[in-house]
């Protein structure tokens, strides 16, 4: 897996703060930084998500797939899963993750509970890359709910 991260502050644009990253399967994904009041030229325009924010989505779109993929795999009828989630950073650089909770929302038919939890348990000890790494550093705590469809 590869990623070009490229700063787009010097070529002109809005944000003298902004970077594309180009991922190795061709996807295109911007990023800013946050307006900086007391230093505007080293601040964002706030025109695309905080590179820790896109480490945040990435993180929930990884055990989503895995939760849905587990899922349908025990033969669920799953019609729909979100996770929401909040966390809390260090107040001193490197501001790592120093929790996160996980709020899953899964839509479908008939599914049992202990099958919902086992594939968050699944996801978050075995599976799911990005929530093992964010959880050398951070609590992950996971909830959720079922919504009969």
């Amino acid at each position: 897996m590869e990623c070009t991260v490229s700063w787009t502050g010097n070529s002109g644009t809005r944000s003298g703060m902004g970077f594309v990253a180009e991922t190795g399967s061709g996807h295109v994904l911007a990023m800013d930084g946050a307006p900086d009041a007391n230093n505007p030229q080293n601040g964002g325009q706030n025109l695309a998500p905080r590179p820790m924010e896109t480490v945040l989505a990435g993180t929930g779109g990884c055990t989503a797939y895995d939760v849905v993929l587990i899922l349908k795999r025990g033969r669920h009828d799953v019609r729909g899963c979100s996770v929401k989630l909040t966390s809390e950073r260090a107040e001193t650089d490197p501001k790592v993750f120093t929790k996160i909770h996980m709020q899953f929302t899964v839509t479908g038919k008939g599914i049992p509970a202990a099958a919902v939890e086992r594939a968050i348990a699944m996801s978050h000890e075995k599976y799911c890359s990005a929530s093992i790494m964010l959880g050398k550093t951070a609590e992950i705590t996971t909830g959720f709910d079922i919504v009969e469809a």
